[in-house]
């Protein structure tokens, strides 16, 4: 390796970088026409997936580009050529749009597999820097992406290329999302993540209720219990013993099971009509799983426990969502199954 050169003014030297790359996007800017706007109608009206292929920094690109189109109302994913010649392509159908992406059109491990695509019926474009290069041939709409070179002095690291790439790649989905009037609750339909992924990544100790929170000891009787649970406005009350160890719970689901199986004692003792054993979450424990456990058991309250058993809070379904609801099917959801 050389050594380190004596070149001290990086802040031109960045700036130049940024102009050629600036220069190669106004230059694509020109090449786009009436291919593209074939290429959006072909994925527009697709009615399987749009799958990107591509290899090296190419297949970066590619990997963004599918994802971005997923999460912008246009099915699709990435498919590494390589792994395609070797059985992936079995995924494929005749009704899905390829987009093959390469600077020079001369990816054999691309151009390798682009017959076997047209064969299952596949659309196939491609996005390439030489419009007369062998996949632009064996391709059904080519759109142009050649910059004048690229930012790298050497002219060899794919920069000003895989900028262009990415721009159009942008470009495409942009005219999708206009074409299927994708909006803004669309878009949340496809990102549940963000604030609500922040909150799931925390353990469950740093969302659950420890302070005053419904609870009654074991040798209260269901009166006491059914005043603390209506209090609480949790929808379950907890059941310890002398030394805070979880014995039970009592719901509102218990409320409605007593009321229709008999005469409502208000003297029982609260031992004869809880849970026992109910599903609980551990201290520690991370509130992703948590949230498993409760949507899996149909439960929007559990109690946390510490390892020894003792109880530590409580959780509601809300606490680890931030707010608003979530309806289950089947049990009702109040319930604390055993």
């Amino acid at each position: 390796m050389n050594c380190k050169s004596t070149n001290t003014d990086w802040l031109s030297l960045a700036r130049e970088v940024l102009d050629i790359e600036i220069a190669g996007l106004t230059a694509v800017k020109g090449q786009l026409g009436e291919s593209l706007e074939k290429a959006v109608t072909a994925m527009a009206q697709c009615t399987g997936r749009v799958v990107v292929t591509g290899i090296g920094k190419s297949g970066l690109v590619g990997r963004k580009i599918a994802a971005t189109l997923s999460s912008t109302g246009t099915p699709s994913f990435f498919l590494h050529p390589v792994e395609g010649a070797h059985g992936d392509m079995g995924m494929l159908r005749q009704e899905d749009v390829i987009l093959a992406i390469s600077n020079s059109g001369g990816t054999d491990e691309l151009n390798a597999i682009i017959p076997t695509l047209k064969t299952i019926g596949a659309t196939v474009i491609c996005m390439t820097g030489n419009t007369a290069s062998t996949m632009a041939e064996l391709s059904d709409i080519v759109i142009q992406v050649s910059v004048p070179r690229e930012a790298c002095r050497l002219g060899i690291a794919p920069t000003s290329s895989t900028t262009a790439q990415l721009a159009v790649g942008d470009a495409l989905a942009v005219c999708l999302m206009e074409w299927k009037a994708f909006g803004k609750d669309d878009f949340k339909k496809f990102h549940p993540g963000g604030s609500l992924g922040q909150r799931l990544a925390t353990c469950v100790d740093q969302l659950m209720h420890s302070e005053n929170i419904p609870v009654i000891a074991d040798d209260a009787s269901l009166k006491d219990a059914l005043k603390v649970l209506n209090d609480g406005g949790l929808g379950l009350v907890a059941i310890v013993d002398g030394q805070n160890m979880l014995k039970g719970v009592f719901t509102d689901g218990d409320v409605r099971r007593e009321v229709c199986c008999g005469p409502f004692e208000l003297n029982r003792p609260i031992t004869e009509v809880m849970t026992v054993s109910p599903k609980r979450a551990m201290a520690g424990e991370s509130s992703a799983h948590v949230l498993d456990v409760m949507e899996q058991n149909e439960i929007t309250v559990l109690p946390v426990v510490h390892d020894d058993g003792k109880l530590a809070g409580l959780v509601h379904l809300h606490d680890l969502l931030g707010k608003g609801s979530l309806r289950f099917s089947g049990k009702n959801a109040s319930e604390n199954a055993g």
